[in-house]
């Protein structure tokens, strides 16, 4: 079957290069955030995201060539205007889950204006940006951890340390490593820590920022 019957040679352009966006973006979100994060709600917001972003820019770009656009100024007033809507009203992401976005948003882009890039150098691009991004995940190995209100203020102290951990082993369950405390509350006899663990492959991490937070509705969901 000719598919050229149906499809313009422009469209069956832009699907081949889609599919090369998709493989890219999904080896990036399911094979290197997603084991570490297990946030299921980023890896489908980056896979619709990775769509989305490459057909409008694509088809904007296309738009403009046809009303015979003489700068590609007007582009980049549409792109401002698309990723300007681009806003989370929920809780604030993580440095880790907003650096995948942009990774996911830039991909997108420089596959869908790449028109008259060869596909070989589109292809080496895009692994060129996985392969960094993979040594990135490979050398820093970040632990996952959760934010924890703890009630036992007198273990907190360097001295009883291993105490600590080990009563946090057998009220939480996870096999905890090490421990970094956060602001103490000595009115109401608590402390905020944040506990690292040795992942099971159930339970998923709160975050994978290192920074601990001091603010009461950044606790995690566990509260001892």
């Amino acid at each position: 079957m000719d598919l050229t019957e149906y499809f313009t040679h422009g469209y069956l352009n832009m699907l081949v290069r889609l599919l090369i966006c998709l493989a890219i973006n999904f080896v990036l979100v399911d094979r290197l955030y997603y084991p570490k994060s297990k946030r299921r709600d980023f890896y489908f917001t980056f896979i619709l995201i990775n769509i989305a972003i490459f057909l409008l820019v694509f088809f904007m770009i296309f738009v403009l060539e046809d009303m015979k656009a003489k700068t590609s100024m007007g582009i980049g007033i549409g792109l401002f205007g698309i990723f300007s809507i681009m806003r989370y009203r929920t809780d604030t992401m993580p440095v880790r889950e907003m650096t995948y976005l942009f990774l996911i948003v830039a991909l997108s882009v420089v596959n869908a204006v790449s028109i008259s890039i060869p596909l070989v150098e589109l292809l080496f691009t895009d692994l060129l940006v996985l392969g960094i991004t993979w040594l990135c995940e490979l050398r820093l190995r970040v632990k996952p951890s959760k934010l924890i209100q703890y009630d036992r203020i007198n273990l907190i102290i360097p001295e009883r340390r291993e105490e600590l951990i080990d009563d946090l082993r057998k009220r939480t369950g996870l096999m905890v490593t090490s421990v970094e405390v956060g602001a103490i509350d000595f009115l109401r006899d608590s402390a905020m820590i944040r506990v690292y663990y040795t992942p099971t492959g159930v339970e998923a991490p709160d975050t994978v920022d290192s920074k601990i937070k001091f603010a009461r509705e950044d606790l995690a969901n566990t509260s001892l």
